[in-house]
């Protein structure tokens, strides 16, 4: 395509995206103003000050602004107790962490939206998804799987509840690597009650990453006994270097704090290193950079569904995670896509993505991640594994503006 042709190509398809996102652009500022206030209220009635931002070495004791930090993710997300720890080196950790916390050798965690995430499967020790199949720590694993409209499928969740073994209900809130689409906060907390009506003895743990601060609610607000998530996603804001959390009831978390460091131990210990700020301005800004990343999502939709890319969600589809799946049919598109990405970057443009062996996955993983924190994907990124049908998974964008621009380098090269 000749470059006048292909620039008022991409020009007429932006400016069809903006008119399509439009409306979804007034609900994600809604939503951004709603929760800054969330957060606002809770640094104000922690009284956060300069002094919680100096950090601490050794043992770590008497962090004011690491114990503060705890309080304030509890407050936000409505839970009697949360960790905040640079310590955990990813979300795997961290979820790995809630996932182990409330179970004891020969219990059973029940997963009810289908095989967990690639790299979460290595981390539980998940053989296959045979009821009863033996995980690390003499745990047992159960999965059901979502009914044919992509939703949680009650009647085969009630049957594994009777399972006497079962004391863990696992939920992924995002979509991972699949086609599925993202669970409503709402539908999350209809599980919540299901499982506590027939199971008492059981908690429900949820995968938060990707979908914190995308609703007016999360999963703890409605019924959720754990949550988890990364610190280089959603919550982070863009400036927190590393970490995740764990939220929930007291006595999970206080277990799950204990698996983190050592029995005896659990969240007293802990240096922050001098981290402290970043934790506390990337959370501050996280309700807005969400929204900038959900914009992006939008946007991407609106531009590859004109293109006629089969793109889930739709441009005018409520969202629930900041993931855009787009089907690129074909590995060179996936790899053109991710080369335009990467050239959309502020950091490592000039690189070229290429499919890899990645530690966690079964596939090659192509992915373009030009960002100022080595794996944030709250930063515009593009991802997938290379098998069919050779779908991308894109995510992030600090602003919309970047965003915009990552976006319109990726779709003139899918153009040649």
């Amino acid at each position: 395509m000749e470059q006048t042709k292909k620039q008022q190509r991409l020009s007429e398809l932006s400016e069809k995206a903006m008119a399509a996102a439009a409306k979804q652009f007034e609900q994600i500022d809604y939503i951004a103003e709603k929760n800054t206030c969330k957060v606002l209220d809770a640094f104000r009635n922690h009284r956060v000050s300069e002094t919680f931002f100096s950090g601490s070495t050794g043992y770590g004791y008497g962090d004011k602004g690491r114990e503060s930090l705890d309080e304030i993710y509890a407050e936000i997300f409505g839970t009697e107790a949360a960790i905040v720890r640079i310590g955990f080196v990813n979300g795997t950790h961290a979820l790995a962490t809630a996932i182990f916390a409330p179970l004891a050798p020969g219990d059973t965690m029940l997963s009810v939206s289908g095989a967990p995430y690639d790299t979460l499967q290595n981390s539980i020790g998940m053989k296959d998804a045979r009821y009863g199949s033996l995980c690390y720590y003499g745990v047992k694993y159960s999965q059901v799987e979502l009914n044919e409209k992509g939703e949680l499928d009650y009647p085969k969740i009630e049957e594994a509840l009777k399972d006497s073994t079962v004391k863990e209900v696992f939920v992924q809130r995002s979509r991972g690597y699949s086609t599925r689409p993202a669970i409503p906060v709402d539908e999350i907390g209809k599980l919540c009650g299901f499982v506590h009506e027939r199971r008492p003895d059981a908690c429900v743990v949820v995968d938060n990453c990707y979908g914190e601060f995308v609703e007016l609610k999360e999963p703890s607000d409605v019924g959720a006994d754990l949550i988890a998530g990364s610190l280089i996603k959603n919550p982070g804001g863009g400036l927190a270097p590393t970490g995740g959390y764990v939220a929930g009831r007291k006595d999970l978390v206080e277990a799950a704090a204990e698996r983190l460091t050592a029995p005896g131990i659990g969240g007293e210990c802990g240096a922050t290193l001098g981290m402290n700020r970043y934790l506390y301005q990337g959370l501050f800004m996280a309700p807005h950079t969400v929204a900038q990343a959900l914009k992006t999502a939008v946007y991407a939709s609106a531009v590859f569904e004109q293109m006629g890319y089969r793109v889930l969600p739709g441009p005018n589809e409520v969202r629930h995670d900041i993931i855009q799946m787009i089907e690129l049919g074909s590995p060179e598109m996936m790899k053109r896509f991710c080369e335009g990405i990467q050239q959309g970057a502020p950091v490592d443009s000039f690189v070229v993505p290429e499919p890899w062996a990645m530690p966690g996955y079964d596939d090659n993983v192509i992915m373009a991640a030009g960002a100022f924190i080595q794996g944030a994907s709250i930063e515009l990124s593009a991802d997938g594994p290379i098998r069919e049908p050779y779908t991308i998974y894109l995510q992030g964008g600090l602003t919309f503006e970047s965003g915009k621009i990552g976006i319109q380098r990726a779709a003139e090269l899918l153009m040649e």
